[in-house]
């Protein structure tokens, strides 16, 4: 008489077959945004003197180091993004960036992406950056589209994420012991080394999965919502006075780029890292983005000022935002573990390099059962 199947049977074929299928996505997202999480400290340490400088008291202004910049990366390579620090000791690093959407790997897609950095002080060149080519941008876009451009790429990571949220909750069903005795928890909490390799295998799929679950939960759906980002109505815009046009402001001694950045640092003295977005075009504003600190992003304060006066237009507080765009702007500090500092960050490299291993193990246990003889059992059936 053929056993009857219960739902736990069912649970762990949807667990095994959805693994078997986003078993190598998988591997290769966890395994790079393993790495990626730690490509600041590891840059910074590899180039000190592309990022740090020799502290002054003066800063030349921001128009005349955008034009040193621009005369580094030449004139086909428009700046498009500019960097700046509080701190007088570290460089300020300016853009240029052109993608291709219509390519079909990243390396087509990104038309041209460099950075060159400067003293501030004195106008040096300390480095130049070909992002398109680094290391870390191309283990940021394995991560990120498999490096395929974007639109082919990133939603064959983002299903084979939902997949993998699938299987972390019918892991934690099948993980569940049936009965709280002290040998089913000594067999869910902890691996027994001194078993077979098939046994610490499963042992080790079973236990760390346990372990990493929350934090893989974040990872995973944080990275959903690169994939699939919630509308964020703007909130209210409140302006003290009208936007100004080229036509009714007076000329300035100063440039009004300079006085942007001047505006945002004298009007935020606790940001420490300023993202100057130039204006484009005849009618746009220039964008100042001010963060807490020198690498996180939620929490900002948006700035817009005219290109021709500098005067400030708007200003919109960080506390000014509807929850749900604080909360998407808080996405990426949470994915890579930066929105609790160093420890944040230690917590989601563990939490990927065992998500990176779970595909592995996944697949031992099933090759192992169904084509592997049988040894004496170690304990109860596993898998």
């Amino acid at each position: 008489m053929q056993k009857r199947r219960t739902a736990k049977y069912y649970i762990r074929q949807i667990h095994l077959w959805l693994g078997l299928v986003s078993g190598l996505v998988v591997l290769i997202v966890s395994l790079t945004g393993c790495i990626f999480v730690f490509q600041k400290e590891i840059t910074e340490a590899r180039h000190p003197e592309w990022y740090f400088v020799t502290p002054a008291s003066h800063t030349l202004p921001l128009d005349s180091l955008r034009q040193t910049a621009q005369a580094a990366l030449g004139t086909a390579h428009p700046l498009s993004y500019m960097v700046t620090y509080r701190d007088p000791a570290h460089s300020w690093e300016f853009m240029s960036y052109r993608e291709n959407d219509s390519a079909l790997t990243i390396f087509g897609g990104m038309e041209y992406y460099q950075s060159v950095f400067l003293d501030p002080h004195t106008g040096r060149v300390t480095g130049f950056r070909d992002y398109k080519y680094d290391f870390f941008s191309i283990v940021k876009y394995l991560h990120w589209s498999l490096l395929l451009n974007t639109p082919y790429g990133q939603p064959i990571v983002a299903w084979s994420t939902v997949v993998f949220v699938i299987g972390l909750i019918t892991g934690l069903v099948l993980w569940w012991p049936k009965k709280w005795t002290k040998a089913m928890r000594d067999r869910s909490f902890k691996i027994k080394w001194k078993a077979s390799f098939r046994r610490i295998n499963y042992d080790l799929h079973n236990v760390p999965g346990f372990y990493c679950l929350i934090p893989a939960l974040i990872i995973a759906v944080t990275g959903l919502v690169f994939a699939w980002p919630p509308p964020t109505p703007p909130p209210p815009v409140t302006r003290s006075t009208p936007p100004a046009t080229r036509s009714i402001v007076a000329p300035v001694t100063i440039n009004p780029l300079d006085l942007a950045l001047y505006t945002s640092l004298g009007s935020l003295p606790s940001a420490e890292r300023f993202g100057v977005s130039p204006a484009f075009g005849k009618e746009s504003p220039i964008y100042v983005y001010a963060y807490r600190d020198k690498e996180t992003y939620y929490g900002c304060d948006v700035l817009q000022f005219d290109q021709y006066s500098g005067r400030m237009l708007d200003h919109l507080h960080n506390e000014k935002k509807t929850k749900m765009q604080r909360l998407v702007e808080t996405n990426y500090d949470l994915h890579v573990g930066a929105i609790a500092g160093l420890t944040g960050k230690i917590i989601a490299f563990i939490a990927s390099l065992i998500c990176a291993s779970l595909p592995v193990t996944g697949f031992l246990v099933w090759y192992l059962k169904k084509y592997k003889k049988k040894r004496p059992a170690d304990g109860p059936e596993i898998a």
